[in-house]
C-alpha cells in the first residue's frame, strides 16, 4: 500500500475508533436514562451495544497499529440533548449508527480503489454488515406495532 493511501486509511480508522468510543459513552449514558416498564431489556440492550462499540473501537485501533499508525486518544462528538424519552434515545442511536456506517463505507471505498487492500476491504465489509444490522434493530424498535415500512419512510 502506498504511503498516502496508508495515511488516509489510518485517518479513517482513527475517526472510526473515535466514533465507536463515542458510542460506548452514548450507549452507557442511555442505559442509565431508561425508565419505565421496559427498562431492563432496553437498558441491557444498550449496555450490550456499549460493549460491542468498545470491541469495534479496539478492532479499529488494531488496524491502525497494523498499518504503522498511532491510535487516536480522542472520542467522537458527544451531544447531550437532554431528551431521554425512549423514542428520542433511539432516534439519536439511529443517527449515531448511520454516521459510523458512513465511515466504514469511506474505508471500503479507499480499500477497493486506491489502497487495494484485501485486509482493509474485508474488515470494512464485516463492520458494515454489523452496523447495518444495528441500524435495522434500531429502526424496528422505532416502528409502531404493525408498521412494516422502515421508520421515517
Amino acid at each position: 500500500m502506498k504511503d498516502p493511501d496508508k495515511r488516509q486509511a489510518i485517518a479513517i480508522l482513527n475517526r472510526i475508533m473515535e466514533a465507536e468510543l463515542a458510542g460506548v459513552v452514548r450507549y452507557t449514558h442511555y442505559s442509565l436514562m431508561v425508565y419505565g416498564p421496559h427498562r431492563i431489556p432496553i437498558a441491557d440492550w444498550m449496555r450490550a451495544n456499549a460493549q460491542e462499540g468498545l470491541m469495534h473501537a479496539q478492532k479499529a485501533g488494531e488496524m491502525v497499529t497494523l498499518l504503522g499508525g498511532h491510535p487516536s486518544l480522542k472520542i467522537g462528538e458527544l451531544l447531550e440533548t437532554e431528551r431521554h424519552d425512549i423514542e428520542d434515545i433511539l432516534t439519536e442511536s439511529l443517527e449515531h449508527e448511520q454516521a459510523a456506517l458512513d465511515l466504514y463505507y469511506d474505508l471500503l471505498k479507499l480499500a477497493e480503489s486506491a489502497a487495494q487492500s484485501v485486509l482493509l476491504e474485508e474488515y470494512a465489509r464485516q463492520q458494515i454488515a454489523a452496523e447495518e444490522q444495528h441500524l435495522d434493530e434500531v429502526n424496528k424498535m422505532l416502528r409502531k406495532p404493525g408498521d412494516i415500512l422502515p421508520f421515517g419512510a
